[in-house]
């Protein structure tokens, strides 16, 4: 879809399969628009069709309309900018997917908190003259390093939302396990819920929410009794990855809490190598390789980029 940025505005080509539809069922059906944004958007006249404000139940665009509307209107940032070193692997007007490092929290759990990623990427919308706080789309633990997807606007952190919610995101994980599995692919479909004995851990549980982890494995270390997996999650629960593969009988090397033995560099060998994701606007499918770090002793940029030679 043809899209361009305007100032506070972003400019959409209407296309040959919206021919007919009313701008109200664009907003509603095709973005999935929460209520509370349509009501500003109707306020503020922040939708407009060929330079004109029309009514947005009975109006039908054709194809080639110029549909318009106020996504980028500065908004306060609600985090304290930290200078961080961000690795950035992909940015327009509207998404920003990051590689975030190892022992790094996604974002504060406490006012006090001001080294999280969202802090050092709240630094980075600052030196770039984004007005707006930055919105995770999805979350990784401090020890799992990897791609992350943020959105820049209102409208972006729904619609990639309802993406996640869809399983139209994918992604794709390497990871160092104990042992060798005795299949080399295969689904872990375990409900989680939390462990009523520790005040962070999860556990395989009957009343827990549905999880499913699909597995493949990569390599098997003889000498050092590992295997490389690569793993794609079809949830997205706590510890998901962790807690499936110690109930299996693999736990990820270096996870202490869950059954995982290893080096103190490093907390659990897991890597979220791959982003695969539908672009909101655009609808051109974007994919994101986040490489190792240079030093990492753990995952080599070859064993990321061939990935994509496993599917």
């Amino acid at each position: 879809m043809k899209t361009r940025r305007m100032g506070d505005w972003l400019e959409v080509v209407i296309p040959h399969k919206w021919e007919g539809y009313t701008i109200e069922r664009i907003l509603k059906k095709e973005w999935n628009v929460p209520r509370k944004l349509m009501h500003s958007f109707r306020s503020n006249r922040e939708v407009t069709l060929n330079n004109e404000n029309p009514h947005w139940k009975t109006t039908k665009v054709k194809a080639g309309d110029q549909l318009r509307v106020r996504l980028f209107r500065p908004q306060p940032l609600e985090v304290t900018p930290t200078f961080m070193d961000i690795d950035v692997i992909y940015e327009d007007d509207h998404i920003l997917v990051v590689n975030k490092p190892a022992g790094v929290f996604t974002h504060p759990n406490t006012p006090k908190d001001h080294n999280t990623l969202v802090n050092g990427v709240a630094f980075h919308f600052q030196m770039n003259g984004i007005e707006a706080t930055p919105k995770y789309v999805h979350r990784l633990d401090r020890d799992t390093s990897g791609a992350i997807l943020f959105a820049k606007h209102d409208l972006a952190i729904a619609m990639l939302g309802k993406e996640l919610q869809e399983r139209k995101i994918k992604r794709t994980y390497l990871a160092w396990v104990h042992g060798k599995m005795k299949t080399s692919r295969g689904k872990i479909e375990q409900p989680i819920g939390k462990d009523r004995h520790h005040p962070v851990r999860r556990r395989v549980s009957s009343g827990g929410q549905h999880a499913e982890t699909h597995y493949e494995v990569l390599f098997y270390d003889k000498d050092k009794d590992l295997s490389l997996v690569k793993l794609q999650l079809q949830t997205g629960r706590t510890h998901q990855i962790r807690v499936h593969l110690s109930y299996i009988g693999h736990p990820l090397l270096g996870d202490d809490m869950y059954g995982g033995k290893g080096s103190i560099n490093y907390k659990q060998a897991l890597h979220a190598a791959r982003l695969t994701l539908i672009h909101p606007f655009t609808e051109a499918e974007i994919h994101c390789l986040a490489m190792p770090a240079d030093h990492s002793p753990l995952f080599t940029k070859q064993q990321v980029e061939a990935l994509s030679k496993h599917d």
